[in-house]
C-alpha cells in the first residue's frame, strides 16, 4: 500500500511538473513568436541563463544588424569619388539696361506748371530707351573634368553663345573663369578650360560595353539651380537616334545615343552618366518633354576623339 501511494504520489509530481514547464515553454514561445523569433535556438536563447538580454537592442527585441548591399553601397561609393569633379558652369553676358520714361504731348507748358513733374507721368506716353548695359546670368549646365589640368567636357549647347562668358563653379564653391576650346560641329560635345592644377577628375569608361539593364548613375546642375544632383536609374535601350533641339540653339540630329530611365532635367545638360563603378560612361544631354523617365546620354566613347585632339 505504502508503494502505491508513493507511485500514485510520483504520478502526480510528474504531472504538475510537466503542466507548469509546459505553461512556461508556451509563454516563453509566445514572446518569442510576437516578436519574430520563432525557431527553437530562439526560444533556447531567451530562457538560457545569461543569454539574450544582454545581446538585444534598445527594448524592442530585434537583434541588432548592420545590413550591406553591395549595389547600393557601390553607388554611394561612386558618388562620393566623382562629385568634386562635376562642376557647374554659369553662363553670363551683357545685356542692355532698359528704362522707361514719359514724353508728353507738345504745348502743355501751361498745365505743366500746375502739375509739375507729376504731368509727364500721368499724362505722357510711356518710352523706352537703353540705359547702358549689365552682367546677367542667362544661362546654365554642368560639365566634368577629364584630368587634373583642368580640362572640361560639355555639351556644345551649353556654351554655344560665343558673345557670353563662362564661370565654372566647382563642388567645394571654388570659381574660375572658362575658355571654350573647342565645338564638336557634328555632335553636342565642347571642351572648355580652367587654369590650375591638380583638380578632381573622372575615371573614363567604356562606352561600348554597356548593356540594356545595367544600373547608371546621373549627375548635373539640375534646373540651374541644385547643384551636384544625383539621380539613379538604369541604361533603357541603346543606339538610339534622335533630334534635340532647343530654343536658343536650333536642333541637332543625334545618333548612336544612350536612353536612361535615370532623371535628367534642364541643367543636367554636359554631366556625366556614371556606371556603378564610377566611371564615365556618357554625357548628359537631351529629354523627351512630357514624358517620364526617358533622357539620353552621348556615348563617351564619341567624346574620345574632340578630347584627344
Amino acid at each position: 500500500n505504502d508503494f502505491k501511494r508513493i507511485m500514485a504520489a510520483a504520478v502526480v509530481i510528474s504531472v504538475v511538473l510537466s503542466t507548469v514547464f509546459g505553461a512556461a515553454m508556451g509563454f516563453v514561445a509566445g514572446l518569442a513568436a510576437d516578436k519574430g523569433e520563432l525557431s527553437l535556438a530562439g526560444v533556447l536563447d531567451l530562457v538560457r541563463p545569461g543569454s539574450g538580454v544582454s545581446e538585444k537592442s534598445g527594448g524592442t527585441g530585434q537583434p541588432r544588424q548592420v545590413v550591406s548591399v553591395e549595389e547600393e553601397s557601390a553607388v554611394t561609393g561612386s558618388v562620393e569619388k566623382v562629385q568634386p569633379a562635376v562642376v557647374s558652369i554659369i553662363v553670363t553676358k551683357d545685356l542692355p539696361v532698359i528704362e522707361r520714361y514719359y514724353q508728353s504731348p507738345r504745348g502743355n507748358d501751361f498745365f505743366r506748371q500746375f502739375f509739375g513733374d507729376g504731368f509727364d507721368e500721368f499724362f505722357g506716353v510711356p518710352q523706352y530707351r537703353q540705359n547702358g548695359t549689365e552682367k546677367r546670368e542667362v544661362g546654365g549646365g554642368t560639365g566634368f573634368i577629364l584630368d587634373a589640368d583642368g580640362y572640361i567636357l560639355t555639351n556644345k549647347h551649353v556654351v554655344s553663345d560665343e558673345e557670353a562668358e563662362y564661370t565654372v563653379l566647382m563642388n567645394d564653391e571654388r570659381k574660375f573663369p572658362a575658355t571654350v576650346l573647342a565645338r564638336d560641329p557634328a555632335n553636342d560635345l565642347a571642351i572648355i578650360k580652367i587654369e590650375g592644377q591638380d583638380f578632381p577628375f573622372v575615371e573614363l569608361g567604356d562606352s561600348d560595353a554597356i548593356k540594356v539593364g545595367q544600373t547608371v548613375v546621373a549627375i548635373g546642375n539640375a534646373l540651374g539651380e541644385f547643384r551636384n544632383t544625383v539621380s539613379k536609374g538604369i541604361v533603357s535601350g541603346l543606339a538610339r537616334s534622335i533630334t534635340a533641339g532647343g530654343a536658343d540653339f536650333g536642333s541637332e540630329n543625334l545618333t548612336g545615343v544612350i536612353q536612361t530611365d535615370a532623371s535628367i532635367n534642364p541643367g543636367n545638360s554636359g554631366g556625366p552618366l556614371l556606371n556603378i563603378a564610377g566611371q564615365a560612361i556618357g554625357i548628359n544631354t537631351a529629354i523627351v518633354q512630357g514624358a517620364q523617365s526617358i533622357g539620353f546620354a552621348i556615348p563617351f566613347n564619341d567624346a574620345k576623339n574632340i578630347y584627344e585632339s
